[in-house]
């Protein structure tokens, strides 16, 4: 009987490093899984940093895990999902001379003279905006931190990790896209990008480049069995995410609920430049990924249950619409192109007779009622229903989430399969192959529906007003 191919998936995540062997169909196999945990560090002043090296330890901690398991014999592909955004400075050396600044990172702010000639082009162009989440705030920011001095260069922590463990730091144009310096189109760097981040692509980018490679000598020894498995292009967690949902085309858009959450529609590069609200990024050199992105999700359930002293796995035991409360979900502040800080969040309603659970389930529903207003926006760009596959890990977990999302899109949703959406698009996208929609669905309950269409009226009209006191808040429909 002939081995079947094997492909490890690794999934670099901001709050873990997972490493997941799948077969030849991506299906992760069962068990067979290594993970740690990583904290960034987090300040009030917006920090939002990971230790570059303490997270190449885990990472290389999983890959013993599998390797003393004798889970990696048999991979022929090495397949990587990871955090789009990150950046940190290494010297000539190759030598981290920062921490890794992740999505979770607001203390970048563009200064007025560093803003794009014309910023609808510049968005239509890079599908991104000079916004502190991206490099063209974060690498100045960097710059003045450090000082003058060294020449410096700067990587995405994949980037920084494959050039240990492959012996090159080239990065993927899908990590490339999310740096916000990308011309989309052509897939290089964009030239006002590059001047408005004070940046020399030559000498201080790393070269884009989707070619496999294999395991640098050093390691070989340490991990036989993947002494010649071909090692593909890192793919961003977004567009991860759909793939492994089975959302792989624009007829269906990816609903993901972890830490964060965000509504992503892959597509070809026959499609009008991106509204105003949504970015836009590549999957590969010839698919891109649209979407709206928050940074509330699963965060903020775990932030309701320790506030309120319950369970880490609590769920309402009310129905969805029935809190009398609306919960603008700005507690972690917005994504671009809004700038609203966190500490943004807004509870209305509040009595002397609010419980518990009308809390919690007050801010759940609010994270669906954000996802609900951003798929009206990504369905007028691409002119049609969309089909909605939820997936995610803070949904996966959690039945009364999903029924609340049903209930506010009104609508027939997918149910993704498993939890490692990531590592399955990735493992799926190295394989070549496109998963099929999931076909577990779940319909809306009438009696939800319709509690939650009355709930949209008022949140929206308590919203949007809102929106325009907040700090420059611009993501109106999320």
């Amino acid at each position: 009987m002939t081995e079947r191919r094997r492909v490890l998936a690794l999934d670099l995540g901001s709050s873990s490093v997972r490493a997941v062997v799948c077969d030849e169909r991506a299906e992760p196999l069962p068990g067979v899984l290594a993970r740690r945990t990583v904290e960034p560090s987090q300040d009030d002043d917006g920090r939002g940093e990971l230790d570059p090296d303490a997270y190449l330890a885990g990472l290389v901690g999983c890959l013993d895990d599998l390797h003393e398991a004798g889970e990696l014999d048999g991979v022929e592909l090495v397949a990587s999902s990871s955090q789009w955004h990150s950046v940190l400075a290494v010297g000539a050396d190759g030598t981290p001379r920062s921490a890794a600044l992740t999505w979770l990172d607001t203390r970048a702010r563009p200064r007025p003279e560093h803003l794009p000639a014309d910023p609808e082009a510049f968005h239509a162009r890079t599908g991104a905006w000079v916004h502190p989440l991206y490099w063209s705030a974060k690498v100045p920011f960097l710059r003045a931190e450090l000082g003058a001095g060294e020449r410096l260069r700067f990587l995405g922590l994949p980037d920084y990790l494959r050039g240990i463990l492959l012996g090159t730091d080239a990065t993927s144009v899908s990590m490339a896209s999310g740096t916000g310096l990308l011309d989309l189109t052509a897939q290089s760097w964009d030239t006002e990008a590059m001047e408005l981040a004070g940046l020399a692509p030559d000498t201080e980018l790393p070269a884009i480049d989707d070619t496999p490679v294999r395991l640098a000598p050093r390691w070989r020894d340490r991990w036989p069995a993947l002494a010649d498995a071909r090692w593909t292009a890192t793919l961003g967690d977004g567009a991860a995410s759909n793939l492994g949902s089975g959302c792989t085309d624009a007829r269906c858009v990816g609903v993901t609920v972890g830490t964060s959450a965000a509504l992503r529609v892959v597509h070809g590069p026959d499609v009008p430049p991106p509204p105003a609200t949504v970015w836009r990024y590549r999957v590969d050199t010839e698919r891109l990924v649209s979407g709206v992105a928050f940074s509330g999700g699963g965060v903020l359930h775990a932030w309701a249950v320790r506030l309120l002293g319950l369970g880490p796995d609590a769920e309402p035991t009310i129905a969805p619409g029935t809190s009398g409360l609306l919960s603008v979900p700005l507690h972690a502040g917005s994504r671009p192109p809004g700038t609203t800080p966190p500490g943004s969040g807004v509870v209305s309603g509040l009595s002397l007779d609010t419980r518990p659970e009308e809390l919690l389930a007050a801010t759940m529903e609010g994270v669906a009622l954000e996802a609900a207003r951003a798929l009206e926006t990504l369905e007028k760009s691409f002119g049609t229903t969309l089909d909605v596959v939820l997936g995610g890990g803070a949904v996966h977990a959690s039945p009364w989430w999903r029924r609340a999302f049903a209930a506010t899109f009104d609508r027939r949703v997918r149910l993704a399969e498993d939890p490692e959406v990531g590592a399955r698009g990735a493992a799926a996208l190295a394989l070549g192959i496109d998963l099929a929609p999931p076909g577990e669905q779940l319909e809306p309950d009438p009696e939800d529906a319709a509690r939650m269409a009355r709930v949209r009226v008022r949140y929206d009209r308590f919203r949007d007003p809102l929106t325009n006191d907040l700090a420059g808040d611009l993501t109106s429909p999320g």
